[in-house]
């Protein structure tokens, strides 16, 4: 560049060019020329490319090394299929700029003497000692920094005392696992990789488990400039809707964003965010780690666990009152119901699910199986079953003390495989609770994870408790369809039991009644003429629960036409909006799935109307 342009800034630059040009009478024209021009999101200055000298480091011999660590499986990814995504940036992988224009981070250890001549080493003094250097030589070290992913892939040692052979580097080193998101595994997995074996002869860590990236519900990035961003303080701790609006739209790089920020904000969130606490959130973001790229965080799935955590809690309370003291733990004559041992094998059952999926790193499994276990099995069953039985003055001592026994070990139990996933609740509840199991320390944190080996199978209980599920559920779902008030207490009729159904409704006669609030069980013997009844199968077993008496035939008829009614008249909108040709084709795919979801599942709705219908219908005959 000539002198005279030196040192000048851009644009004055251009128009001396542009006036010399004009002057020495080589400028042909000039034309308006509209161009997009980038600026900066904070100094709203300009962009463009400045040419500077830069430092590299020579990757090939780097990245070798770290591909076949990862392809002989001293490395792997999980879920498998990201190792695609490393391996095709490694193996066409450019050498890396590791110099950075930044006011923090490591200096470049290079400098620099008055010819510009650079020297590189650990200090001044190396590098004056290793080059015979004077010591009124004057030396510069460059104003760059190392580039942040640099200085982060020394952290798996760097933390640990390295370059010298700690103590805590021999132990932790390398580590088990490392937790990250897919978007960096370019910018840090790899580049952990490549330095821990240049500088540690190993890999950092064994697995690498990519989560997915948190959106929103709608599937958005979060990004404060878009204003959807979440504080999880804000869903533990609760935040009313100005506070929120407020720390939504402070500080914006882009002002002009905020009244839209503001809007969606008032929309989405009318009352803020209530209060849900931690094990809630962190619950959920269990149960959200799929195998999946993207996570779609929706605050009513946070609610649901909220609700949940108070179901654990209300549990709880029950074995408190039902199991008054540790005595009861240790009694010496103790029987242990069908129910106890049904319990007991399920959580075994699902134990072995919860230790499978967290070998495979399925947290969305492990959690799956503990709620369902929690909330199905042990509070709407279990805790259900035990109420006759506690209450019953037929019920023995011994069986009394099996079941006030299993209550508090399966509460104790229950604590302890929740405990990862829910800490705070689980740990209240087992400090209250544990000495009724014969239990007890400083922490639950101390004590060993369940094993599914101590709850063995128990086929013959599983068979029988399932044949009871299963009764009641089906005089339940009479009553849904039918419409019968939950309150009122219904008779049942048995079409010709089998022996082994006869004894099955023997032995639970009083929980078939309690929990399906049936007024009494009768059969109904061969060649006797059934009355007008709704009707379930049982395996082999009729249940029949007569309508006479129980529900106003014209008036249910009317209802349900009704239903019908709208229901077929939704259906036909729907099937008009799948046979606009224009419509499918120009809409989102997702819009279209969701559309034929509502037609089938109307199709469902309105075939069993119809069948409620007919039978409603022929109580009215003569």
């Amino acid at each position: 560049m000539p002198p005279r342009f030196r040192g000048l800034d851009r644009f004055v630059a251009r128009e001396r060019i542009v006036a010399e040009l004009a002057a020495a009478g080589l400028l042909e024209r000039i034309e308006k020329h509209r161009l997009m021009i980038p600026r900066g999101d904070r100094s709203g200055a300009i962009l463009e490319p400045y040419l500077t000298d830069q430092w590299y480091v020579k990757i090939a011999p780097l990245a070798a090394p770290a591909i076949s660590a990862v392809e002989s499986g001293r490395t792997q990814f999980v879920p498998e299929n990201w190792a695609k995504t490393y391996f095709e940036w490694m193996r066409n992988i450019k050498d890396w700029c590791v110099s950075r224009q930044l006011w923090w981070g490591h200096r470049i250890p290079a400098w620099y003497d008055a010819a510009g001549k650079s020297y590189v080493g650990r200090s001044e003094g190396e590098v004056r000692a290793k080059h015979r250097l004077a010591a009124t030589l004057p030396l510069r070290q460059d104003p760059d920094v190392l580039d942040t992913w640099f200085s982060s892939a020394l952290w798996p040692f760097s933390t640990l005392g390295w370059p010298d052979r700690t103590p805590e580097l021999e132990q932790f080193y390398p580590t088990n696992v490392l937790v990250t998101g897919f978007d960096i595994i370019f910018f840090w997995v790899a580049r952990m990789l490549m330095l821990g074996l240049k500088f540690m002869g190993d890999v950092p860590f064994r697995d690498v488990y990519i989560t997915g990236l948190v959106r929103d519900e709608h599937g958005e990035k979060m990004s404060k400039s878009k204003g959807n961003v979440i504080d999880p303080l804000d869903i533990i701790d609760g935040i009313d809707l100005e506070s929120l609006v407020a720390k939504r739209t402070r500080g914006l790089m882009q002002p002009q964003l905020a009244p839209g920020i503001e809007r969606a904000t008032r929309k989405a969130y009318p009352d803020g965010i209530a209060a849900h606490g931690t094990d809630a959130l962190r619950f959920t973001f269990a149960a959200l780690a799929s195998a999946n790229r993207d996570i779609r965080f929706d605050l009513q799935r946070v609610a649901g666990y909220r609700n949940f955590c108070n179901k654990l809690w209300n549990a709880a309370r029950f074995v408190t009152l039902m199991v008054p003291g540790a005595e009861s733990a240790g009694a010496a004559e103790v029987e242990l119901s069908i129910a106890d041992r049904w319990i007991r094998a399920r959580f075994g059952r699902r134990l072995a699910e919860v230790h499978t999926a967290l070998a495979n790193y399925r947290f969305d499994f492990a959690a799956a199986a503990l709620y369902e276990f929690t909330w199905d099995e042990f509070c709407s069953w279990y805790v259900e079953l035990t109420k006759p039985a506690l209450q019953s003055d037929s019920t023995s001592a011994a069986a009394k003390s099996g079941t006030r026994q299993t209550l508090a070990q399966m509460l104790e139990a229950l604590q302890r495989a929740l405990h990862p996933l829910m800490p705070f609740i689980t740990e209240e509840i087992w400090q209250k609770t544990a000495a009724l199991a014969g239990r007890g320390g400083p922490t639950i944190m101390l004590e060993p994870y369940p094993l599914a080996a101590d709850y063995p199978a128990d086929p013959q209980a599983e068979a029988e408790i399932a044949w009871l599920q299963s009764f009641i559920l089906a005089v339940r779902q009479i009553r849904g369809e039918m419409d019968i008030n939950p309150a009122k207490r219904i008779p049942v009729l048995v079409k010709e039991p089998s022996a082994g159904d006869r004894a099955s409704i023997e032995r639970h006669r009083t929980s078939l009644e309690r929990l399906a609030g049936i007024e009494r069980i009768a059969v109904l013997e061969p060649g006797v003429a059934a009355p007008q009844a709704a009707t379930a199968m049982v395996g082999e077993l009729t249940i029949l629960v007569p309508m006479a008496n129980l529900i106003d035939a014209a008036a249910e008829s009317e209802r349900l036409g009704k239903r019908l009614a709208k229901t077929r008249q939704d259906l036909d909108k729907t099937r008009a909006q799948l046979g606009n040709e224009k419509f499918v084709g120009n809409a989102p795919a997702a819009i279209v799935g969701a559309l034929r979801e509502r037609a089938a599942e109307l199709e469902r709705t309105a075939t069993g109307l119809e069948a409620q219908l007919l039978r409603v219908r022929a109580l009215q005959s003569p």
